[in-house]
Order: structure tokens, then C-alpha cells, then sequence
């Protein structure tokens, strides 16, 4: 079951917006895959959002929206990830974590200089939230 959703999500990369060069971002691209209205749950969707590194790859430091529940695999290379103020984790293609509504987003990054990695996350949001990602004031 996991690695059908997983498929699904992933064949879907070409037809979803891309939100590349969010600002303070470096050889990063995102793209919603996949959304969908959750039947059981009026006001709350379900979103896959595919983050791609290149080598040396981040994102800025950023929240999400209060509503967000976000689980996330890491389906190549190797992530660096802080939240929360935690210590900053590595996890490699085939791990995943979980950030709750309300956390921090300090580190988001591939952990390698040399090979690409990739992400997906899952939100379970609101339906009406657009901007998934807010980064922090400078």
C-alpha cells in the first residue's frame, strides 16, 4: 500500500505547479503532486508537495500553516533537517519524520554537495491553505 501511494504521488510530478526559487532558497525546487479533499473531514485536504535538492541544495528557514500535519519520506540522497530548535538530524532515502502544526522549520537542506536528494511531503491542511511554506522574516 505505501509504495502505490508513493507511485501515485510520483507519477503526478509533471503536472503540478512548481514553487522554485522560493526567496533565501538555493538549487531548490518544489511541486504539489498531489491534493485532495479528505470525505470524512469537511475543511481539511490532503497535499503531497515533492522537494527536490540539487548538490549543496536548501531551503530557508520557514513554518507551515498551523493547521498543517506534514509526514515526510525522503525518496533519494539524504536530508539535513532542524526542528524546533533539535538538533539537526540526516536522514537518508527511506527515512521519514513528522513536523506538527505549529513547528519550526529551521534547517532544510540535502545533506550531500555532490548528489541530488529528494523528498516528499505529505500535508493533512486545511483546505483553503495556499501558501504551505512561509519563510521566516529577515
Amino acid at each position: 500500500m505505501k509504495q502505490a501511494v508513493l507511485a501515485a504521488l510520483l507519477v503526478a510530478i509533471s503536472s503540478g505547479p512548481v514553487f522554485a526559487d522560493t526567496p533565501g532558497s538555493k538549487n531548490a525546487r518544489v511541486t504539489l503532486v498531489y491534493e485532495h479533499a479528505l470525505p470524512d473531514l469537511p475543511g481539511k485536504s490532503i497535499k503531497g508537495v515533492l522537494v527536490e535538492y540539487g548538490p549543496g541544495g536548501y531551503s530557508p528557514a520557514h513554518t507551515h500553516p498551523k493547521s498543517a500535519l506534514i509526514y515526510a519520506t525522503v525518496l533519494e540522497g539524504a536530508v539535513k533537517i532542524q526542528v524546533n530548535q533539535g538538533p539537526v538530524r540526516t536522514f537518508k532515502a527511506g527515512e521519514n519524520f513528522t513536523e506538527l502544526p505549529g513547528d519550526h522549520h529551521g534547517v532544510s537542506a540535502n545533506a550531500s554537495e555532490t548528489e541530488p536528494s529528494k523528498l516528499l511531503a505529505v500535508f493533512v491542511v486545511n483546505t483553503d491553505e495556499t501558501e504551505l511554506v512561509t519563510p521566516d522574516p529577515k
